[in-house]
């Protein structure tokens, strides 16, 4: 299993990200600190979570080299008209003092302003520009992407998805892989409804000497899914690093993808319906 990924871009991305929402202030600092310091390169932000100013600071403080740690956020509802975008896009960068984007995202595609072919467009340029080494969206669904890449022959390289063992996101998957983007996973372990006691959890958790959430987190490596988990804990921090010392089998995989649920969403995050501005 590496412990890296390949983007389509060229751009590698480490397997597992270090989300940081809703981590702010200076207890919010502390956590990304601590979370570098146990050897999570990739920190996922976004304008709307309103620390962009506490992930640049916690990467400074950290005295982990800067070309070492992949910086990643995302563009707002509201700036999706291709000037706002690209302004939000250097004020994030300002916001996070750094004078280039990892990689950067649209949030969400809120289709009934039906704005969002222009912040793609904008992210293309920005590219280009060289703001922003890598571009993607986030709560993409198949027919938003279609007509993205069919307006600028340019392919996402990451979709950030909810996907947790009660929402495995199959079909998504499958797009993904036939496209040649990589999935993300928001709330990969499920939050508040995390299945942690379920058999197919637990019972792949002892048979492999593991707690739960690594037995989550092996999930998504091993379907190509790329999790971003959140915590303030630096205990749970390095064990939801230290998922690569076991492997799942096909069987164990295959229980845990059948938690599945038609209604597995942690709320109503339809990306055709829900809007965050």
């Amino acid at each position: 299993m590496p412990t890296t990924l390949t983007l389509n871009d060229g751009a590698s991305l480490p397997a597992i990200g270090f989300g940081t929402y809703p981590l702010k202030g200076e207890d919010g600092i502390e956590a990304m600190v601590s979370a570098l310091e146990n050897g999570y390169r990739h920190l996922d932000t976004a304008v709307n979570y309103e620390n962009e100013a506490e992930v640049g600071e916690a990467l400074r403080r950290s005295g982990v080299p800067r070309d070492e740690v992949v910086v990643a956020t995302k563009i707002p509802g509201r700036f999706h008209e291709k000037d706002l975008a690209l302004q939000s896009l250097r004020d994030s960068a300002g916001r996070l003092g750094l004078d280039r984007l990892d990689l950067a995202l649209i949030h969400w595609p809120n289709p009934s302003r039906d704005l969002y072919p222009q912040a793609w467009q904008a992210l293309v340029q920005a590219q280009q520009e060289g703001l922003v080494r890598s571009i993607g969206v986030s709560n993409f669904t198949e027919s938003h992407l279609q007509r993205i890449i069919a307006d600028t022959g340019v392919t996402p390289a990451v979709n950030q998805v909810e996907l947790h063992p009660y929402f495995p996101q199959e079909q998504m998957r499958a797009v993904h892989a036939r496209l040649g983007i990589l999935t993300q996973a928001w709330s990969p372990m499920g939050k508040r409804n995390a299945p942690f006691a379920e058999p197919a959890v637990a019972d792949a958790a002892a048979a492999h000497a593991v707690t739960p959430g690594q037995v989550i987190l092996r999930w998504h490596l091993q379907l190509g899914s790329m999790p971003l988990p959140k915590s303030a804990t630096p205990q749970r921090q390095r064990d939801n690093l230290d998922v690569f010392g076991f492997e799942l089998t096909n069987d164990e995989m295959a229980a845990i993808t059948a938690l599945g649920r038609p209604d597995g969403r942690l709320f109503g995050g339809d990306p055709d319906t829900h809007e965050e501005m």
